[in-house]
């Protein structure tokens, strides 16, 4: 099988001790198993899985990872039993199985609160081990791949909004961006063909054009370099057609307006490079203003780091410049996947350190918070699906909040309770209203007030997923107590009405009787209409 022996070799050019019997035994299990199951191309079943794996070998990932990509159908699809895989592949498999088998099947039926359900699921379960979200989105990547043998055009346009609205952001959270970049082309090929197509069509067309173009700028860049003394790689590299079209969008610009449609990037040996790098860049070619961000000082929350410029270059052509050293380079493909992939002796993280990951310690916050599903899939996606913008606490922690984001969203990302109770902001050291939008590099003060309570107004112009989960919550306990309120003074007026003294005694025993935990549910339920107090009566 081809497809078999393409895995073991891309696993051994990175692990040449690699025991293939592991490998083979999986993807024997896997054929096995899935004998007789077919994909909407007309393939054998087990090429998928095997697919999978071979997207989780460019990763360089563990042999533990590549077994679960082979293996992550037959707990779901087949007659597979957990016993026997944990007897063939141990421990570790079965849970990574278990976890990604848990998300699977995101069909629906309430598309909305299905698709909620399972999200919710993978937030908890990539809490657990990072790894069943990189099977997961290579899973969804191979599937995407192949979505256009699928007859189903809702179906096909379904799963290419949720692989827009949740796959996508997730890889770029954890820095797979050659991975979110590919699902977002696949994703926007079925949401948008047209434009699609009209923007595949301009770029061929510049890249015939401009092919001349591009390799003057290389070659006057890395000639600027070398004679500084840097030596540096230099590759032009085409931004992809939905960042276009979504950037197109953002300005309300025709394409013909956008000037950088390619970004360069110069790779070197160290940091300190990097910046002689920046330097010698900006000596030779005007800057254009407010397009310069430093990740490497101060990275983004997902680990990436390199330095972007914009500059008037070669032949008055306006470029963007990205400066990073190689182990940088391979960082901002692989992400987090960098960390844990396979390295020589072994060595790797500690899988359970995702934990670190403030936004996933968020996701799991609003989870806490959320009765809902659908609200949880409402708020997880704005925390997820936006630009971002970097703004510093006092003591000169890097916070990253979605644009937009007010100093209520700043207060609840520090702490919970920091927002609860918060009464005013001090931005850049002066005193602004709560509403206020935040911009980057703003250093924020919250001030804060024992007896305060989060305001039920400060919901209209918070953005983060937190913030709104927080609040929200405390308008329900709020609620909820004025229905006690409300509930017990009308059963006490029915108990008068009736000539009868109220004793909550009886109310105690009757409790059950109303699906109730407590006095209180019973009352409450009295307060909002739900149950008529001549019944309980």
């Amino acid at each position: 099988m081809t497809g078999q022996a393409e895995l073991i070799q891309q696993v051994k050019s990175y692990n040449p001790d690699v025991d293939t019997g592991a490998i083979n035994a999986a993807v024997d299990y896997a054929v096995k198993m899935h004998d007789g199951q077919k994909r909407a191309s007309g393939e054998p079943y087990y090429t998928h899985p095997v697919e999978v794996a071979c997207i989780l070998a460019d990763m360089r990932m563990d042999i533990a990872t590549i077994q679960t990509a082979i293996l992550h159908d037959t707990l779901e699809d087949t007659k597979a039993t957990p016993e026997e895989i944990k007897a063939k592949f141990g421990d570790e498999v079965l849970m990574l199985i278990n976890g990604v088998s848990k998300l699977t099947r995101i069909e629906s039926q309430t598309v909305e609160g299905k698709q909620a359900e399972n999200f919710r699921k993978l937030v908890l379960a990539m809490s657990e081990d990072i790894r069943i979200l990189l099977v997961k989105l290579a899973d969804r990547l191979h599937n995407m791949r192949t979505l256009h043998h699928f007859n189903n055009e809702d179906k096909k346009r379904r799963i290419a909004r949720e692989t827009l609205e949740i796959y996508a952001p997730l890889a770029e959270r954890i820095g797979l961006h050659k991975i979110k970049e590919e699902l977002e082309d696949l994703a926007f090929g079925h949401l948008n063909p047209e434009a699609r197509e009209g923007i595949s069509n301009r770029l061929s067309f510049l890249r015939t054009e401009g092919s001349e173009i591009v390799r003057n700028i290389i070659k006057e860049l890395k000639s600027a370099l070398k004679k500084a003394g840097v030596e540096a790689d230099v590759t032009g590299r085409e931004k992809t057609r939905y960042s276009i079209w979504r950037k197109m969008q953002r300005k309300n610009v025709a394409f013909e307006q956008l000037s950088d449609l390619m970004a360069f990037r110069v790779v070197v040996e160290s940091v300190e490079q990097c910046y002689h790098a920046l330097g010698i860049i900006h000596g030779d070619y005007p800057t254009v203003p407010g397009r310069f961000k430093d990740y490497i000082s101060t990275p983004k929350p997902n680990g990436y780091r390199s330095v972007h410029t914009t500059v008037i270059g070669p032949e008055k052509h306006r470029i963007e410049v990205q400066i990073r050293t190689r182990q940088m380079h391979e960082e901002a493909d692989l992400g987090v996947a960098a960390h844990w992939a396979y390295k020589e002796g072994g060595s790797r993280a500690d899988m359970k350190d995702v934990k670190k990951y403030r936004w996933l310690r968020e996701l799991l916050d609003i989870i806490e918070n959320e009765q809902k599903p659908e609200e949880f899939l409402e708020n997880t996606k704005m925390e997820l699906f936006q630009d971002q913008v970097y703004v510093f606490s006092p003591k000169g922690d890097l916070i990253e909040l979605p644009n937009g984001a007010t100093p209520i969203d700043f207060a609840y990302a520090i702490h919970s309770a920091l927002g609860d109770k918060c009464v005013g902001a001090k931005i850049n050291g002066r005193i602004a209203p709560l509403n206020t939008k935040l911009s980057n590099g703003d250093s924020v003060e919250v001030i804060t007030a024992k007896n305060q309570n989060p305001s039920p107004t400060w919901e209209r112009f918070v953005v983060t997923g937190k913030a709104r989960s927080h609040i929200r919550r405390f308008i329900r306990q709020q609620q909820r107590g004025e229905y006690v309120t409300l509930g017990k003074a009308m059963l006490q007026k029915l108990y008068q009405q009736e000539g009868y003294e109220f004793a909550e005694k009886g109310v105690m025993n009757i409790i059950p009787q109303f699906r109730a935990e407590n006095i209180e549910d019973v009352y409450a339920g009295i307060g909002s209409g739900n149950i008529v107090a001549r019944d309980v009566f």
